[in-house]
């Protein structure tokens, strides 16, 4: 079974994601490289985001064979419950204490702008896939970040 989020881009994005970090497999050989799922897993957007998206991204590890080099992939993943302030104290403890190297999904702008500016202080990878303002991909964009979906101008400009 393959594994997809609900709108179908989370399999393409972990395996973005684990090539990104792949670079330094070898030089940490046996340590897990964590991937974090941050989304709305008790909110408004829970059924369409949530643990469901936890789901699709151990299903695409087991996909991928479990593992870059010897490193093993581990899935993480919290609820940022559609506050800035949580979002952004989660991306930081997950980056300085938890060692994760990417964070995926966070389909809130407001704390994938706060998500951003923290990835790129610390020099992660964070793939956008519901974040959709502008300021992603304008003012505030970074090279830690691949904003995996459309933003608001291809959006209006497309319709």
């Amino acid at each position: 079974m393959k594994a997809f989020s609900a709108n179908g881009t989370l399999l393409p994005a972990l395996m973005l994601a684990a090539s990104l970090i792949g670079g330094s497999a070898a030089a940490q050989d046996g340590k897990p490289i964590k991937i974090a799922i941050m989304n709305d897993m008790s909110g408004v957007y829970a059924d369409f985001q949530g643990f469901g998206s936890v789901v699709a991204a151990r299903l695409a590890v087991e996909d991928f064979g479990k593992q870059i080099g010897n490193r093993p992939v581990e899935i993480v993943f919290g609820d940022h419950q559609n506050k800035a302030d949580i979002g952004a104290t989660m991306a930081r403890k997950w980056y300085e204490v938890d060692g994760v190297e990417a964070i995926v999904d966070v389909p809130n702008s407001g704390i994938a702008l706060a998500v951003s500016e923290i990835t790129k202080e610390k020099n992660k990878v964070f793939l956008i896939s519901g974040g959709v303002t502008t300021d992603l991909t304008g003012a505030k964009c970074t090279p830690n970040n691949v904003h995996w979906t459309f933003d608001n101008y291809a959006l209006a400009n497309g319709l």
